[in-house]
């Protein structure tokens, strides 16, 4: 089927209004909430030989958790931390690279990295020099792909041209900004204070240094957000031209998030107006030219994203939608998430701890999990529904060994609602999902899910729309 964009020329609202339910967003499966402290630093070591010593081993991604921020974000759902302690963030930079020395002689010589990411917090609000220094030693240690891709989250409220030649010195060639709303009113209710014209600059400088691809990131369902001061931030966004743009759900979760009771819940759009501006967001950008990848995010046509869902090479885990499906993600830093082809793990969540564990000589593992067969296979089913919007029965049947509609016979209950409102098309050979299916696609996935039913009583997820 075809997955352009401008396939969305009748959004049912009713239709996505009934599918806004709580549901995982499949950065993983199984989801973040089964990892367990039953898995040790023992199993995450032990994985690190079994993948090292297969003699197919696939590249590697590199992910770094860079927690600090320079203020809070009152809509911040991240793993981060508010300092200006300076020598607290260089100790952490030594750690990290500590963290990389360590794992580094389990990780065999050969394998070529075609991945980095440095998230957070905020990456930029390390200085110029700490970029340098923690770039330079991830260069030292590992090999880099001749066409890497090499991400960084930055933040135009901290940032010098130095730190952007930073980056660009340390192989960094793509960026992603959070510009969340340009209307002064909402960035004062959510305490992010970011002027357009200061992104504009920051940007200049990115394209100006010559970092291949730009990405942008907004937030709906913010206070004080309506349709038509969403549509002025969508229209100034537009003429940036940038080659991705995310659009996120803000989820109101201060139960989990303390400091989003600092948004009060009366200011928040209703429902309905988020439903709006939802509609009105795929209307616009589809009449910029920009194609829905899936899950809040868009992409030129010839942007890699877009690319490799076409060619059906696009792959999702936590670093959200990649084009590299098959390397093993090394996670450094707080939080971190390492994941292979049988595993999680997460590194711990404090400092004290992870520096503990990095002056023992040891992993900073917190949680993980071992994929079981059935983990395998149904992550497989559920990843491509995320990424192609539709799956091949027989494929699926051909690479593991079953008879996909016997197996699978507990999801047929689960997706008979979505069928009967012409979401799903259950063929012979195929699932396949119509437009409006693929703005719900989450819940396609959903029907899957063998540990989801009881994780849905536990109130773990956002809206699925």
């Amino acid at each position: 089927m075809s997955t352009a964009i401008r396939q969305f020329e009748n959004i049912d609202t009713g239709l996505l209004k009934k599918y806004s339910r709580p549901g995982p967003r499949y950065t993983s499966y199984p989801t973040a909430p089964v990892f367990s402290s039953e898995f040790t630093d023992d199993d995450y070591l032990a994985e690190m030989q079994r993948t090292n010593a297969a003699e197919d081993a696939p590249p590697l991604s590199l992910y770094f958790h860079i927690p600090f921020c320079d203020t809070l974000c009152y809509f911040c759902g991240c793993n981060m931390m508010v300092t200006r302690d300076r020598k607290k963030i260089n100790t952490y930079v030594q750690y990290v690279k500590k963290e990389m020395d360590l794992l580094r002689p389990h990780i065999r010589d050969d394998r070529e990295v075609v991945q980095i990411a440095w998230g957070g917090g905020t990456p930029t609000y390390l200085n110029p020099d700490e970029i340098r220094d923690l770039a330079a030693h991830t260069q030292k240690l590992f090999p880099f792909a001749a066409n890497i891709e090499a991400g960084v989250e930055i933040d135009p409220r901290e940032m010098t041209r130095d730190h952007l030649v930073a980056l660009k010195e340390g192989g960094f060639n793509r960026v992603s900004m959070g510009v969340q709303d340009f209307n002064p009113k909402v960035q004062k209710a959510v305490n992010r204070i970011q002027p357009e014209d200061m992104t504009r600059e920051v940007l200049d400088w990115a394209r100006d240094l010559g970092f291949e691809s730009i990405n942008l990131d907004l937030i709906y369902g913010l206070p004080f957000q309506t349709v038509e001061s969403f549509e002025e931030t969508l229209a100034r966004i537009i003429d940036i031209d940038p080659d991705r743009i995310a659009v996120f759900n803000y989820a109101h979760v201060p139960w989990m998030k303390k400091h989003m009771s600092l948004i009060k819940a009366e200011d928040l759009p209703t429902p309905e107006e988020k439903l709006r501006i939802t509609v009105r967001t795929l209307e616009m950008l589809n009449d910029a030219g920009y194609r829905y990848v899936g899950m809040d995010h868009f992409a030129k046509p010839d942007n890699e994203l877009a690319v490799a869902q076409a060619n059906r090479s696009l792959y999702r885990n936590f670093q959200g939608y990649t084009t590299h499906a098959g390397a093993d993600i090394y996670g450094f830093g707080i939080t971190s998430i390492g994941q292979f082809d049988r595993m999680y793990a997460q590194n711990l969540k404090t400092l004290p701890e992870y520096y503990e564990a990095m002056d023992a000589g040891r992993p900073a593992t917190h949680v993980g999990y071992r994929l079981s067969d059935d983990d395998l296979l149904r992550r497989d089913v559920i990843m491509t529904l995320m990424c192609d919007f539709e799956l091949d029965k027989r494929a699926i049947e051909k690479k593991y060994g079953i008879v996909f509609d016997e197996y699978f016979a507990d999801a047929y209950p689960r997706l008979a609602e979505l069928v009967e409102d012409g979401i799903v098309q259950l063929g012979d050979d195929r699932i396949t999902t119509s437009e409006m299916g693929i703005l719900v696609i989450r819940n396609v996935a959903m029907a899957f899910d063998a540990y989801l039913p009881e994780q849905l009583e536990r109130q773990l997820f956002s809206k699925t729309v």
